[in-house]
């Protein structure tokens, strides 16, 4: 016993004598504990398989009945465990499976009997406990073996780990295989389970028919692995092999799950594309044909817009969006038409470029709704106040949410007219949703799959339809019969704009060739044709005497015609930008 223990037997006298101190009173509580936390440490340190000797007798089909016979220094413990390597990884899809069968334990001098097992990934850790155990003891412990005997070539192998897995060291492991036929040949290994290293000693007897095998100073952990070559047709034995379950199994790849995931491809696909062909083709391509007599088609050298139609329904007609083009254009047009001035600041004076809209005094009656809506927004400040005038620059950060209700109310107009059956955002909105939800449904059902099944392809299929439908959905917008003879009419006009020339003659003054362009400007800007299209003004310009303004757009001083072009690409830049701009927060 040491002296501080000592010491601390002593302890009531050392409290007494110590009472200005608590030094040795802290140091006994301490000793103390490191005592109690040594215990296990020594016991395990102890506690040792003196000898563990394992017979092995192979049997038909393969089943090899195994006892062990072990005898284990306890030290106070209740029972010892020894670890079985019960699956090894083969391939990346396959395992190799050892299955041990009716587990039980006996003992001749009153040892631990009680058998309980638990399965881990790749081996199985068997518990045999029992009444608090000193001293040397000896258990028997006997199963069934499966799976251990392979064939190889023509002939057969047994190959097992026979003894160790233990946590405690192995003073000395042996290990027999007695065969009903001659041993062919003979193995052992000693050490970790993947071990080369020969064991200490192994062989046959005189008559063949029993393998022997020993080894001495085994570490915790390590085994003894025997390896004997039966002739052929002994046992009739095979490796039990399972397929793991993995990510590369999960989406595997053969003439069933190929199979699959292209025939949900082809349904899945047909399926969007008929939703497609049925629900987002024009009325005037199911149909071959338009409504007779709503739009007259264009023809020769005709250039007039559709009868009645504004800028702004025709570029949401055209790609089925109300972009902010359209209402750059809208505003355009709302000058042309006479309810706005679009003044041009001068640049030399007020060191940047901007432009005032000026509100004129005309009634609304014919306005569109739309169009209403616009004109209010742009001559209302954030205060609700009415307004006469707004520099464009001031609209930037005000506007976007005004904005969003003019493109709404755009969206209800060309269903007011007749051109689609819905709004077409509500539709993208509707299919894109779809779309959405299936490509979720799609992954957590490769999800699943993938956790449970080799069907994870199938799980694929849905996220592409989904995928596709989510995209196709911008697509799905229908024209009605009406709107697509409005389209028809809206090309041909196109094509003149973008040819960019005014069919001249005398009969064609130059102010009326200046009234032809304003009028036709703002579906310009929608065909986004807006600087060929003001080039044909410069001439005219040049020709009417005192032409050096548009009766509604003023430029600065010294400002013609002749910067008209360069002045009304600018704006509608500036335009679309300022009104589309959101406050920074």
């Amino acid at each position: 016993m040491s002296a501080l223990a000592a010491l601390c037997r002593l302890r009531p006298v050392v409290l007494a004598l110590a009472a200005g101190s608590l030094i040795p009173v802290a140091t006994c509580a301490s000793a103390a504990a490191d005592v109690r936390s040594a215990a296990p440490a020594r016991q395990a340190a102890a506690e040792r398989v003196l000898k563990d000797d394992v017979a092995l007798t192979p049997g038909k089909g393969g089943v090899v009945r195994v006892k062990e016979t072990i005898v284990y220094q306890f030290a106070g413990g209740s029972g010892f465990q020894r670890t079985f390597p019960t699956r090894t990884h083969e391939s990346v899809s396959q395992d190799r499976v050892y299955q041990l069968a009716a587990l039980r334990a006996t003992s001749p001098d009153g040892g631990p009997t009680r058998v309980s097992t638990s399965s881990g990934d790749t081996d199985t850790k068997v518990k045999v406990s029992g009444g608090k155990l000193t001293g040397a003891h000896t258990v028997v412990l006997e199963y069934d073996l499966r799976g251990a005997i392979d064939q190889l070539g023509s002939a057969e192998e047994l190959r097992w780990p026979a003894a160790g897995g233990w946590r405690v060291p192995v003073d000395e492991a042996t290990a027999t295989v007695d065969a009903t036929a001659m041993i062919r040949s003979v193995n052992c290994f000693a050490g970790p389970l993947e071990s080369t290293i020969g064991c200490t000693q192994y062989y046959t007897n005189h008559a063949h028919t029993q393998g022997i095998y020993t080894q001495r100073e085994m570490l915790p952990g390590e085994y003894l692995t025997v390896v004997a070559g039966l002739p052929p047709g002994t046992t009739g034995g095979h490796a039990i092999y399972e397929r793991r379950h993995t990510v590369a199994t999960a989406f595997s790849v053969n003439a069933v799950t190929g199979g699959v995931l292209l025939g949900l491809l082809v349904l899945l696909g047909g399926g969007v594309l008929a939703l497609y062909l049925l629900r987002g083709r024009d009325a005037r391509v199911v149909g071959k044909h338009a409504s007779a007599g709503d739009q007259a088609p264009v023809v020769g050298t005709e250039f007039e817009p559709p009868n009645g139609v504004r800028p702004g329904q025709i570029g949401t007609l055209i790609d089925e969006q109300a972009d902010v083009i359209d209402v750059t254009a809208t505003i355009v047009d709302l000058a042309v038409r006479g309810y706005l001035l679009i003044e041009e600041e001068d640049r030399a004076r007020t060191g940047r470029l901007d432009w005032t809209l000026r509100r004129l005094d005309r009634p609304v009656v014919d306005l569109l709704p739309y169009e209403r809506i616009l004109l209010d927004a742009l001559m209302t400040g954030p205060d609700g106040a009415p307004r006469d005038a707004v520099k464009l620059s001031e609209l930037g950060g005000t506007f976007a949410t005004k904005l969003a209700q003019v493109r709404a109310a755009m969206y209800d107009d060309v269903v007011k007219q007749g051109w689609f059956a819905r709004r077409p955002d509500t539709v993208r909105s509707r299919w894109t949703v779809v779309g959405i939800a299936l490509t979720v449904l799609g992954i957590a059902a490769t999800v699943a799959l993938a956790v449970t099944t080799e069907w994870a392809l199938a799980g694929l299929a849905l996220i592409i339809a989904g995928a596709a439908l989510a995209y196709g959905g911008q697509y799905m917008p229908a024209k009605t019969a009406r709107g697509s003879t409005v389209l028809a009419h809206t090309i041909g006009f196109r094509a003149f704009l973008e040819r960019g020339t005014i069919p001249d003659g005398d009969d064609v003054a130059s102010r009326q060739r200046i009234a032809l362009f304003s009028r036709f400007l703002p579906y310009a800007v929608v065909f986004d044709v807006v600087g060929k299209w003001a080039e044909t003004v410069k001439d005219a310009g040049e020709r009417a005497e005192g032409a050096d303004n548009l009766y509604w757009y003023e430029g600065p001083a010294e400002w013609d015609l002749s910067n008209f072009a360069e002045s009304m690409r600018t704006f509608t830049l500036a335009t679309s930008g300022s009104i589309s701009q959101s406050r920074g927060l």
